[in-house]
């Protein structure tokens, strides 16, 4: 079976990093910063790795938001918050992502049109300030 997905779920400033992938993954083009968790690693060390790999941010987990089987990859889905611990947001892997957004609560619908993931938006909907 394919490894699961880790997506960090960074909010900081009462606003959540998404990324715009190169190649669109189903329907998604935006979305966390995410990727396959390896061998050893915890969804949340996966997360964390991912978020520095793809953005430069040095991130801490707080808690795993929630697991499922995504409905338009078919891939194991763990989300976790992640708290900013240092860095400024940017493309560090320029052939996995063309760009990135700092996205208020309110923006969230346009950039995520079919909605978020229940447990991932109840959290975004207690963090981010509207």
């Amino acid at each position: 079976t394919e490894p699961a997905i880790a997506a960090a779920v960074i909010a900081h400033k009462g606003k959540v990093l998404l990324v715009k992938r190169r190649v669109k993954e189903g329907t998604l083009s935006w979305q966390f910063p995410a990727g396959a968790i390896e061998a050893g690693e915890s969804a949340s060390q996966a997360a964390t790795r991912e978020a520095k790999e793809e953005t430069g941010l040095t991130v801490t987990d707080s808690k795993v938001l929630g697991e499922r089987v995504h409905p338009s990859t078919g891939r194991t889905m763990i989300y976790v918050a992640c708290h900013l611990i240092e860095g400024d947001a940017r493309v560090a892997d320029d052939e996995e992502l063309s760009e990135f957004a700092w996205l208020k609560h309110s923006e969230l619908p346009q950039y995520v049109p079919y909605g978020l993931f229940e447990p991932v938006q109840a959290h975004l909907d207690a963090v981010l300030a509207n």
